[in-house]
């Protein structure tokens, strides 16, 4: 059975106006310091430390709200520093309202109003309450009065589904062994919660695994990007009208999410009533036929969190600490000559922060919202661990401090969750894992795109590859959403979003519509997802035979069957069917018949299920290509220029992690993410979550293996 949430700290006897006689005292009091050791700000009179903290209180209390709703945007972008400018003309206003106050400038009023933040964050730490256990107090005794109504008892207990975004199940088991996840430890020596693995699709990337878990059905997604010939068109998951199209392909209306859930911080909504930084679901980006019918009012969860300057100052801080170890691992990184490491530099320091720090706070703020409103299920994504091994690796101490800052959040929702108006369940998964290795173009001094399209006649590319900012896409969202306007601001924001999955091989309009896909030979399209690249003739209808592809381009499969970055390819034969091809062997997935080495037998025991339901995907490429794992290493080399990667098979990304409660049923054996969707479909029915409505659904490829 789930343990009882500890109590921790939570608000506990006394009453709100206490903590608000306290905290005025600590500011006068620290006005009075600031009187004393801050040239250009003076008070002449006793009584002036005394009134300006309470109107700077009632500043705080209500004018900092509704600028936010304002500033939220460009507050955001900053780590919360815009709102402090803005907050900083405020009190410069207030002072001088009251005689006798000297204050020179706007640089010392913004000083002023920082340090009062700062002396309201310390008495918050020190009294171990802030705003969101002011919410738990009141939330407290909501769920008291509503309990004593008649039948509250039969309501189901909801669920958290917590995603920590690219955690295999080998590097958590060591991260719960090396004190890393002590969250995670603690369930389990209680035996609270049991830890298990299960296996994902060939394409081990967000997009397929997430679209699987919410909605049931992942069919036709190859990647995170995959080109369509048919529309002459580049998929991409990350951008918001192709992420709309590809949940309206998959929903049913009867997502893990229907019901009155919420979606937070995920690619696809699950068919949520309440949804926020969700790319499927942006209002000023996504066509009117492609939005989904429900969607909280603009900024829910994150505009509440911002809307507390003690939360944007300690996003501010902890961001900027954030951009400091980035740097300083970067460092350490080059001076100690750890390979693999890419660079590092750029704007990536400043951009690392958004998803380490400002959408793991905002997503938090969201989920405490959705317990408070006592909704039944909630699936929300934490995206830090993800981007930063990308940059760092996969166990790298800075990788893994991120790994404890999640933790450290996740332990949070569980302390709030008893107090909540119904009893909640924690499950912990990851939607993949991430195999580490030098980058293609790093290793072989070119990308497998220029590779390709020198095989088949096309101009030579420059070296090197394009360093895509990973997980972004979650930042994107927010600024999508928090940028309705129209004004300039808005629409340069709106801009950028549109444009952040425009790489060579898929540029966009300013409109964010698609324009040609770029050849990389003549009649040749080919497009990376991680360590799976895809190669297809665009002077061909439907899928290229294996014969044709010999007959026309004689170089190409020798040349990558025998390159040591490839570890198999998946064509179709005119005679055979499917025919996976390695450099020392094929096997014929119609038949089973294998000649030579089985060039997925490093693989694992599911490879040839999954590539042959790969095969029956509509937009399957002509070439399908899994970069080559070595097991003795427990290395590949990515297609992008990435330290841990993930997106096809071959070591840790293949395997994902469950942390579920014990008294749920237990899983058995779970292979692709359409089968984790009915694992958890059942834990909901298990509950006494009521099922969704009939419809006819297209059967699962997926199995689970009991």
């Amino acid at each position: 059975m789930t343990t009882t949430a500890p109590k921790g700290r939570l608000l506990r006897g006394g009453r709100v106006v206490a903590r608000v006689l306290l905290v005025w005292a600590a500011v006068t009091g620290a006005l009075r310091l600031l009187d004393v050791l801050l040239s250009g700000f003076r008070m002449t009179h006793w009584w002036q430390p005394t009134v300006c903290a309470l109107l700077l209180g009632l500043l705080v209390a209500f004018v900092w709200p509704l600028v936010m709703r304002i500033a939220y945007p460009l507050a955001f972008v900053t780590f919360g520093l815009f709102g402090f400018l803005l907050l900083g003309a405020g009190t410069l206003a207030v002072f001088k309202t009251v005689p006798g106050v000297e204050i020179v400038g706007f640089r010392t009023a913004v000083i002023v109003t920082v340090a009062m933040a700062g002396v309201g964050a310390l008495i918050s730490s020190l009294l171990a309450i802030d705003e969101d256990e002011i919410f738990f107090r009141r939330a407290n005794r909501r769920r008291r009065r509503h309990a004593a109504e008649p039948g509250d008892a039969e309501l189901p207990p909801g669920v958290l589904f917590l995603q920590i975004d690219g955690l295999g199940y080998d590097t958590v088991r060591r991260a719960i062994r090396d004190g890393d996840m002590p969250t995670f430890a603690a369930w389990l020596a209680e035996d609270s919660h049991a830890l298990t693995q299960w296996h994902t699709d060939w394409s081990s990337q967000t997009g397929a695994s997430v679209c699987g878990i919410l909605h049931g059905s992942n069919h036709d997604i190859l990647g995170f990007r995959w080109y369509e010939k048919d529309r002459d068109h580049v998929m991409a998951c990350a951008h918001p009208t192709d992420a709309a199209e590809i949940e309206r392909r998959h929903s049913d209306g009867r997502g893990l999410l229907s019901g009155d859930g919420a979606s937070r911080g995920n690619l696809f909504s699950g068919d949520a009533d309440h949804v926020s930084l969700t790319m499927s679901s942006i209002p000023v980006l996504v066509p009117k036929g492609l939005r989904h019918r429900h969607r909280d009012r603009l900024g829910a969860g994150y505009y509440a969190y911002f809307a507390n300057p003690i939360n944007a100052l300690r996003t501010l801080v902890v961001a900027l600490v954030d951009v400091f170890r980035e740097i300083s691992a970067s460092v350490r990184q080059r001076r100690a000559g750890v390979v693999p490491r890419i660079p590092r530099g750029g704007w990536y320091p400043l951009a690392r922060p958004g998803t380490t720090v400002i959408a793991r706070d905002v997503v938090v703020s969201a989920i405490l919202g959705d317990m408070l409103a006592g909704r039944p299920v909630v699936y929300a994504d934490f995206l830090g661990y993800d981007e930063v091994a990308h940059h760092s690796g996969i166990e790298r101490f800075d990788t893994l401090s991120v790994l404890r800052s999640i933790d450290q959040q996740i332990a949070r929702l569980h302390r709030a969750s008893r107090l909540a108006p119904r009893r909640y369940h924690v499950v912990a998964l990851s939607d993949h894992g991430q195999t580490q290795g030098q980058a293609f173009s790093q290793r072989f001094g070119e990308t497998i795109e220029a590779y390709v399209g020198r095989l088949c006649g096309g101009s030579p590319s420059p070296a090197g590859d394009k360093r895509r900012q990973a997980e972004s896409w979650q930042i994107n969202a927010a600024l999508a959403e928090a940028t309705k306007g129209g004004g300039l601001i808005a629409r340069r924001l709106r801009g950028r979003v549109e444009n952040a999955e425009a790489g060579g091989n898929r540029p966009r309009t300013e409109s964010g519509s698609p324009g040609a896909v770029t050849r990389v030979a003549p009649g040749v399209v080919a497009v990376v997802s991680g360590h799976t690249a895809m190669v297809s003739f665009t002077e061909h209808e439907g899928r290229v035979e294996l014969e044709t592809i010999e007959r026309e381009f004689p170089d190409l499969l020798p040349s990558l069957v025998d390159h040591p970055g490839v570890g198999f390819l998946l064509v179709r034969s005119r005679e055979f069917g499917p025919v996976v091809l390695g450099r020392d062997g094929l096997h014929r997935l119609a038949t089973g018949v294998v000649i030579g080495e089985d060039p997925l037998l490093r693989y694992g025991p599911h490879a040839a299920d999954l590539v042959r339901r790969v095969d029956t995907f509509p937009h399957c490429a002509d070439v399908m290509i899994n970069s080559n794992y070595d097991p003795e290493t427990d290395q590949s080399s990515p297609f992008e220029t990435h330290v841990g990667s993930h997106g096809g098979l071959g070591g840790p990304q293949q395997r994902g992690f469950v942390v579920h409660p014990r008294e749920f049923p237990p899983p058995g054996e779970v292979v692709g993410a359409e089968a984790l969707h009915r694992v958890f479909r059942g834990w909901l029915t298990h509950l006494g979550h009521p099922a969704p409505d009939p419809a006819p659904v297209e059967s699962a490829v997926s199995e689970v293996v009991s």
